[in-house]
């Protein structure tokens, strides 16, 4: 075990930087995906063997928040033009500077490193695609460089804990200050932060799905203290801050005087910045489970297979327990944004035949008169979607009384 920590998560994971996201605790950095088929089985057997295992998608160890991860996977989806923004943006930080790239300090390895650092990291209320401030950026920065330096002296290349190299480190530090100095014209910076919006607009909606899935599989979801809004936390201790809870409380109280329907959900999406929109569908799911937790601990689990233009970016699934079902739904793949839900649906298990479905999210009643459910209308709203036909309005009280 320490062999295995030290080794290959406290070294190798921190200069194999190829996709940061995928070096997690745990993690197998060269698999870069899952496709639905095998997400199904992996369900299946859980439901089998441990359903009560634990579900964690942030912990007191895990080296990026789970929505800096999720947002560092949308670089999958434009990798070309990924690639030619850290060319152009090499470019322009290492201008001026005396020596060859691979001489002058940081080398290209912790630069790319730096990079995706800061695209996973850049805090929410700055992802508005404009400059910030400086002193918004500057508490920001100093987190940066933590994470950095930790990074470097555990990849054990240039510079180590044991032996710190001063020259090394200082010189990274110094092209971090000028990524990030926002006193003078700052080419660099003026094409981060329109990329960097856009990443984080397509990162939100792989974290609202990956919130969503881990609130409805098979095993026992865990949420990390503060991950009840978005975590874009760095490396430890960056990670084990103080959690402002009660802030997150003043933003439940507040939510629950609204009711969970299609405008409120709307709304939310339109202040996605702030957190709001994780925050509710946590709520809503566990107030589900708190109603109907045989269906979510003591139930079956059935993959269902999607058809149409775009069935290959849906992920869905059923559970049963004795007579209530649950239908979840998540679009996959948020950089292709197309026209395709209009002809994409799901079908449902036999038998269900003229069930009425409440929405758990916004608390819409939905019909499936021919046992399917037309993704165009299931995703009008959001990228996820959770429907039980055995919820009533009494039963979830931030449900629309027309459940």
């Amino acid at each position: 075990g320490p062999v295995m920590a030290k080794g290959v998560e406290d070294t190798a994971f921190y200069h194999y930087n190829r996709l940061l996201s995928l070096n997690e605790v745990g993690g197998q950095p060269d698999q870069f995906s899952t496709s639905p088929t095998a997400f199904h089985y992996a369900n299946a057997e859980r439901t089998k063997r441990t359903p009560y295992a634990m579900l964690s998608t942030s912990t007191h160890d895990t080296k990026r928040g789970e929505d800096a991860r999720a947002r560092l996977a949308a670089l999958s989806e434009c990798a070309e033009e990924w690639v030619q923004r850290v060319t152009a943006w090499s470019r322009i930080l290492r201008a001026g500077r005396s020596g060859s790239p691979q001489d002058v300090p940081p080398d290209r390895n912790d630069e790319y490193a730096f990079y995706q650092l800061l695209l996973g990291s850049w805090p929410m209320e700055l992802s508005t695609g404009t400059l910030p401030e400086a002193a918004a950026l500057d508490s920001f920065r100093q987190r940066v460089e933590g994470a950095m330096v930790k990074a470097m002296r555990e990849a054990k290349v240039h510079t180590t804990w044991a032996a710190p190299n001063a020259a090394y480190e200082d010189a990274v530090l110094d092209f971090i200050r000028r990524a990030l100095d926002v006193s003078r014209t700052n080419p660099f910076l003026d094409s981060f932060v329109t990329f960097q919006a856009r990443i984080a607009w397509l990162g939100m909606q792989n974290s609202l799905v990956q919130t969503v899935l881990k609130l409805t599989v098979p095993g026992m979801p865990d949420i990390y203290q503060g991950a009840e809004l978005w975590d874009l936390s760095l490396v430890d201790p960056d990670n084990r801050r103080p959690i402002d809870f009660a802030a997150r409380q003043k933003m439940l109280a507040a939510g629950n005087k609204q009711a969970l329907d299609a405008q409120t959900i709307g709304q939310l999406m339109k202040s996605w910045h702030d957190g709001g929109i994780k925050l509710r569908l946590i709520e809503a799911i566990l107030q589900a489970r708190d109603t109907l937790p045989d269906l979510f601990l003591d139930s079956s689990y059935v993959a269902l297979n999607p058809s149409g233009p775009a069935s290959g970016r849906i992920c869905a699934f059923a559970r049963q327990s004795r007579e209530s079902w649950l239908i979840v739904a998540v679009a996959l793949c948020p950089a292709r944004e197309d026209r395709a839900w209009e002809d994409t649906a799901i079908t449902l298990p036999p038998g269900l035949e003229g069930a009425t479905w409440c929405d758990v999210l916004d608390g819409s009643k939905i019909a499936s008169p021919d046992n399917s459910f037309a993704l165009a209308s299931l995703f009008e709203t959001l990228p996820v979607a959770v429907l039980i036909n055995q919820l009533s309005s009494s039963d979830l009280t931030s449900a629309s009384n027309d459940c």
